[in-house]
């Protein structure tokens, strides 16, 4: 079945720097967009980023343009998101999500799948 699988996360000061990782499985990982979704505490799902299939278009939201960066290994089955100049506002759970569109898909969208997230933390 399918498998997604975060890692990375920790507790990170203001302005530094984390690397999220996700390890896909159980389906063609090279045919499929993938995203980034979060959840801060106490609110909503929040979109952050979406990679094309082969690693080459990316989208992100305004609130991480020009500091996030995500990626992909094909050959890996592998999701990145380097995350720099982090800030107090990006603590939350980072989701690796697999799903077509550059949004956050309903928790019951059987064409979604989910990981069980990763917990980063930015704090002094």
């Amino acid at each position: 079945q399918v498998q997604l699988v975060e890692s990375g996360g920790g507790l990170v000061q203001p302005g530094g720097s984390l690397r999220l990782s996700c390890a896909a499985s159980g389906f063609t990982y090279s045919d499929n967009p993938m995203n980034w979704v979060r959840q801060a505490p106490g609110k909503g799902l929040e979109w952050v980023s979406w990679i094309d299939s082969v690693g080459t278009f990316a989208l992100y939201s305004d609130s991480v343009e020009g500091r996030f960066t995500i990626s992909r290994d094909n050959a890996k089955n592998l999701l990145y998101l380097q995350m720099n100049n982090l800030k107090p506002e990006d603590t939350g759970v980072y989701y690796c999500v697999r799903f077509l569109s550059p949004r956050v898909p309903a928790r019951d969208d059987g064409r979604a799948s989910w990981g069980q997230g990763t917990q980063v933390t930015v704090s002094s």
